[in-house]
Formats: C-alpha cells, structure tokens, sequence
C-alpha cells in the first residue's frame, strides 16, 4: 500500500466541520494499514464502496484508532450491507465504537464512549469542511411538543435575506398545520425543510401577526458570530458574544474576531457572556485563536491542550501553549451551554478551566466529545476512527458525559426569544450571576419546558426525543497540522 503523510483532522463532538490550515506541519512518516481482509467478497456495496475500501479502512483502525487495542482480532460479524454502508456512513466505523472502552471522568464508569467514529464522501466533506452551506439557513427546535419554534437563523441565508428571527413560531409547512413530535410529522418537517429546494413555512410572530414566506435553497457561507454586543448592567458594562461554529471563511473569521474583541476592550467590558449554545466545533486553530482572546494574563505561555495518540503514535503527542490576545483580563468567563455544545466548544471550556472561573449556564449538559480524529482517504471517501485524546494544562479530560451547568443555572432554551434580549431565559441567568457577584438564584417562575427537542441543519444536533434524526450532522475540532495524502 502506498505510504501516506498524516494531516489531522481533530473533530472534538456531535458533528461539525473543517478546512484551511494557519499553522500546517507536514509528517513523512509512513503508515500502512494493519491488514485484515474479512469482508465477504459477494457483497454489491451502494455509493461507490468497494471490498477494497472497506479492507483498508478496517487495516486503518487497527492502526490508528485510539482504543485499537480493543478491536476483535477477526471482524466477520461486521454488518456488511449497502444499508449499513451508505446509512450508516460505513459500517465499519459504526463497528469499531462497540470496542471503546475508557474511563468517564469524574465518575468513574468504564464504558464505550466512542459516538463519533463516522465515513463521508470526500466531495461532501469539502463543502462541510469550509462552512458552505446549501440550504435555508434555518434552525428548528421544539419548545413543546406541538409549538415549533426557529432557533437559529445563518446570516447570509435565504431565511436571513427573507426576514426570519430566532423565536419566530412555526404553525404551518407546506400547508400542514399539524405539526407535532410525532414521527410521521418529524417526517415531513425533515423532507420539506432540510431535504427540499424550495418550501413554503406559515410564521407567528412575536406581535401575533403571521406571514407565509416561499424560500429557496443557495449556497451561502456560513457567519460564526451571530451577534456581538454590550449591555449597562449594575455590575458593569457586559459583553455577549454569540459565536455559532469555529468554521468559516479563514480571514473573515481572523477579522471578526479581532473587530470583536477589540470592541469589548474599548469599551471597558468588566464581564463577558460567550453563547455556545449551539456550537458543535470546528478547526482547532479557530478554537485556538478564541481562546487567546480568552484567556487572562495568568494564562498567557501557559499550557493550552496536550493531544494523545495511542502507544503506536505517541510521536504525534502535541503540547499548544496560550499566546495571549487584546486586552481583556478577566477572571470569570460566563458560558451558556447546551447539548448542542460539542467538540472545539468543549476543548475551549476545557482549557480555560485552570486559568478562569467559568460559569455555565444553558439547559443540559454538553455533548462530551473529549477525542479527535485524522482525517482518512479511502477511495473517495474520508473515514474518521478517533484518533486521539485532548487533556488541558491540568491533564483533565475524558469529559464523555459533558460539562453540566452550574449549581442553580440549569435553565431551559428561551426558544421564543431573539438573540440578545435579556428577558431570554439564558442570557437573563448569566446576567443574573453576574449581577449577584456570581451566585445564581433558584428559579421562582417555571422553565419554558421539561424536555425541548429539536431538528436542525448545519453544525447544531439534530435530535428529536434525543434521536438523532440527520446523522449528517457532524461536530468537530478540527486540526490542520497534520493530515493523511497519498
């Protein structure tokens, strides 16, 4: 087999994407894959899978797979089958979670944590890889079971350039009211929304008026920030920062954040509120560079993150050190958080950890994705077996079951506000802590909802009664210094 030159792909969480290296380190090391041929050779695979591919990406994992240790020495049993291969985006990567036992910290609990281990076509990849979206741009979630709400709209989308805001009611898709958990009606949300050209969606307003808007789906690129701003509280001026993704156009995203930034030191910000919410990942430099913005000076050539590789690969151990940017010196940072808070999202939290108060606040736990990925061609296809793990300066990871909201600041999604309203339930509770001098009251006025479900496109979960229901979403921290190139 061909020698190949490793460039990593670091997804850190529940899908997300990648693309475009600031700091790209080349690897010459030749890695072929263990080989284990146990495919049966009848099988007619669909969408251009091959035995061949499906050989190598099996020798691959016995390679590179970060619990490789723990893979049966024969793998007949896989679920080969066209289904299995194109649904479920190469059985093998699905096989391989079955034998990912690690340690879930901070209880304890041995158990398979792998839930990201995933195959792409390689043409997909690359549109996902850059933040180019061909969509409607909109979010959707379920504050109830039949009240449908929009949670996000992406700026340079046709539901932006038609009008759309978060918090917007659903109350009719091409001409169905009867919208509601149900899985015929998910159904039919999923078809007419993420899976059309062209829909027609009944809004309510906040006003109570409604409107039937007709959207078309483009190409767009996606924005990372959703909104920047500054708010006069008792405590001090406040920052809040929405930042959707660690994707995007590269120089875009080094100009916004510096225009960012450079707008809360200006104005004398004495606290910040990031809004994750809805972040699942990215580029890991992306991530990087937030966190330099980030971090106080106690932090600055402080240890950032350390990625481990298996014993086979322990060459390709990385320790990245904060380099501090802009002004800001702040001892807490305030972080809303959700379950769709995932990979680089977890990874900035993690490695601010020993140099900062964080405080989270938001509905749920986040995903957990404390592990990364090398980016793999096999045909034409990409497969991501996690590769390795990211610890912060204090050698903390393994946070599979997620970073929770703190002591009184679980607090559901104000699905039926705009950004930036300080009565939405989120960003009402971290300005609350931050007004008590970091202590969050007990909730006198019941949540929005016990259980808020929701379907989405682009980097956010897509999940319905927690059921994943596009599984091309996908989260990431992605890194860039090291990939594999025929």
């Amino acid at each position: 087999m061909a020698s190949v030159k490793v460039k990593s792909v670091c997804l850190v969480a529940f899908l997300s994407f990648l693309l475009i290296s600031s700091c790209s380190k080349n690897n010459n090391d030749s890695i072929q894959p263990r080989s284990t041929p146990t495919t049966p050779a009848s099988i007619q695979y669909a969408d251009g899978i091959t035995k061949a591919i499906i050989d190598t990406a099996i020798g691959y994992s016995r390679d590179i797979y970060l619990w490789y240790k723990q893979l049966p020495g024969t793998m007949n049993s896989m679920p080969f089958s066209s289904l299995d291969s194109v649904a479920n985006y190469f059985s093998v990567m699905n096989y391989i979670k079955n034998y990912s036992k690690d340690t879930v910290l901070p209880s304890n609990v041995i158990r398979n944590v792998d839930r990201w281990s995933f195959a792409i076509k390689q043409s997909e990849w690359d549109n996902i890889s850059q933040g180019i979206a061909g969509d409607f741009g909109l979010g959707i979630f379920f504050m109830t079971s039949t009240d449908l709400r929009v949670k996000s709209v992406e700026k340079l989308s046709p539901a932006a350039a038609a009008g759309i805001h978060r918090g917007w009611q659903i109350t009719a898709i091409q001409g169905v009211s009867a919208i509601n958990t149900s899985d015929a009606s998910i159904q039919q949300i999923v078809a007419a929304v993420f899976n059309s050209s062209k829909t027609t969606i009944t809004f309510k307003k906040p006003d109570g008026s409604s409107q039937q808007l007709t959207l078309n789906a483009a190409t767009y690129q996606q924005q990372p920030i959703y909104m920047d701003t500054i708010y006069n509280q008792p405590a001090g001026k406040v920052g809040y920062l929405v930042y959707n993704s660690f994707l995007g156009d590269s120089a875009s995203v080094v100009n916004n954040l510096a225009a960012a930034f450079a707008g809360f030191s200006n104005a004398g910000i004495s606290n910040l509120i990031l809004d994750l919410r809805y972040n699942s990942g990215g580029y890991v430099w992306m991530e990087q560079l937030m966190a330099n913005y980030l971090v106080n000076n106690s932090g600055n050539g402080q240890v950032m993150n350390r990625e481990q590789f298996n014993d086979r690969y322990t060459r390709y151990n990385t320790i990245d050190r904060f380099n501090k940017k802009g002004n800001l010196n702040l001892s807490t940072l305030y972080v809303i958080v959700s379950k769709g808070t995932a990979s680089a999202s977890e990874l900035l939290i993690n490695s601010l950890k020993p140099f900062m108060n964080i405080k989270l606040v938001g509905p749920s736990a986040t995903t957990g994705k404390a592990v990364g990925f090398f980016n793999i061609p096999v045909g034409d296809w990409y497969i991501f077996p996690v590769s390795f793990k990211s610890v912060n300066a204090l050698g903390q990871g393994n946070y599979y079951d997620g970073f929770s909201p703190d002591v009184n600041a679980a607090v559901a999604d104000g699905l039926n506000k705009d950004w930036g309203d300080v009565t939405e339930s989120c960003l009402a509770k971290a300005l609350q802590g931050i007004n008590n001098n970091g202590a969050f009251s007990v909730e006198t006025t019941p949540k929005l909802a016990s259980k808020q479900t929701g379907i989405s496109s682009g980097s956010a979960p897509v999940l319905v009664n927690d059921r994943l229901i596009n599984p091309r979403n996908i989260s990431g921290a992605i890194e860039t210094r090291r990939h594999f190139q025929r």
